[in-house]
């Protein structure tokens, strides 16, 4: 049986008695189309852009998503950040595309704090909601990314694929990849703790992400992948309420292995896929190595903000300093938002993973939710240091639901206390 809570809130039940449910209940179905079409992500701004802005003040007003102490810890730190970006696009020598930038990261960041509210709300129920749009929006873009690669479809190739790698309904295969991952460690949960027909039925949806993530041929995204994969099950081992399920862990890991053994081989049956795939697990190509390889741009970055307190302005470093992004999250939050806010970035990665460390250790014998979004933010922040996340929508999303099933459970044991 998995335990369950709600948070405390002393401004939480006028308004729900003033509401009527069916309104509650259009916001519900609007939040999970919002989440849906999160995969859909050709141009800028996405349709989840324009859905989530509505969300945004929905969510608050229907009293879905109401504000609390704990949660203006989390506000602040975002601001701190984005306020940091501002001061930052002064030192750049143009303004339109810095402010831009942050503005998006401003935007990013009251959507995360609105959806923790909304999940520190009532976990159980909103986490299952945003999941399971959050598993339609993967499965729709693994298998857009399937059909273009093989050319299922003819005249789709070129929209799926980019440069001989899956992008599915991404602009970037790199998003794609790492967009899998959530949706691949939830429906192995779902898998590993449901009954047999369930299992039965998420299990095929298992393949179809492994190979959506495999055919991305994203290096950061395979290593999120394993990551998130390792600390899941270690997660559910250690909080495992009986040897019956941690035997039950251990078989699931190994027929996984399997299946993506079996993935892999009837991957590099196919020479197309086995020479790119190939090409891309080694970190010597040329693109990595020498001064204006991936590797050296990285190092520049590092002098610039040794050099540069204030950060030099979003996206400058790719404009004026090198040919290409920094390709790691940490230093270019330094370049784009300056000590100040890059070290509130790095602060806020670090008490994210804190507390979801917290909260799965008491959800021993839980349902294996929080394991799947805590395992899942620690892969994310890892490829942070081979890729700049700062605006992947699913990023601000995990962690906005790892903050609101923290708080909420610290709610609940203050009650019970």
């Amino acid at each position: 049986m998995a335990v369950t809570y709600e948070a405390v809130s002393g401004t939480d039940h006028a308004p729900r008695r003033q509401i009527s449910a069916g309104i509650r209940g259009v916001a519900l179905v609007y939040l999970w189309i919002a989440i849906a079409v999160g995969g859909v992500v050709y141009w800028e701004p996405a349709p989840y852009d324009a859905l989530m802005i509505g969300a945004m003040v929905l969510l608050p007003v229907v009293g879905l998503a109401p504000l609390t102490r704990g949660l203006a810890v989390y506000l602040l730190l975002l601001c701190g950040i984005v306020a940091g970006g501002y001061i930052a696009t002064t030192q750049a020598g143009t303004l339109g595309v810095p402010v831009t930038h942050v503005s998006i990261t401003l935007y990013l960041a009251l959507s995360s704090v609105v959806v923790a509210a909304f999940v520190a709300h009532n976990p159980g129920p909103h986490v299952r909601l945003i999941m399971s749009a959050y598993m339609v929006a993967a499965l729709v873009a693994a298998t857009a990314a399937l059909i273009g690669y093989f050319d299922i479809i003819p005249g789709l190739y070129d929209v799926f694929t980019e440069f001989g790698r899956a992008r599915g309904t991404f602009k970037d295969p790199n998003v794609l990849g790492a967009f899998l991952v959530p949706a691949l460690l939830y429906a192995f949960n779902v898998v590993l703790t449901a009954r047999v027909a369930r299992a039965a039925l998420w299990s095929v949806a298992i393949p179809l992400l492994l190979f959506g993530t495999l055919l991305s041929v994203s290096r950061g995204a395979w290593l999120n992948l394993v990551v998130a994969l390792l600390v899941y099950s270690a997660f559910i081992f250690l909080t495992a309420a009986t040897n019956r399920e941690r035997i039950k862990l251990i078989i699931s890991m190994v027929l996984a292995g399997v299946c993506a053994v079996g993935i892999l081989a009837a991957a590099q049956s196919i020479p197309e896929v086995a020479e790119i795939v190939g090409e891309r697990a080694s970190f010597e190509q040329s693109y990595d190595v020498g001064p204006e390889g991936r590797f050296g741009g990285q190092e520049k970055a590092a002098d610039l903000v040794a050099t540069h307190p204030l950060g030099i302005g979003a996206l400058e470093f790719g404009r004026v300093y090198h040919h290409e992004d920094v390709h790691q999250v940490y230093l270019n939050m330094y370049l784009n938002t300056g000590w100040v806010g890059g070290t509130l970035y790095l602060f806020l990665v670090l008490i994210t993973l804190v507390l979801g460390l917290k909260l799965v250790l008491g959800d021993r014998g839980g349902d294996g939710v929080s394991a799947v979004l805590v395992a899942a933010f620690f892969g994310m922040a890892l490829e942070g240091a081979v890729i700049d996340t700062d605006h992947w929508r699913h990023f601000y999303l995990i962690m906005a639901m790892v903050w609101g099933m923290a708080l909420a459970r610290r709610s609940w044991q203050r009650a019970r206390s």
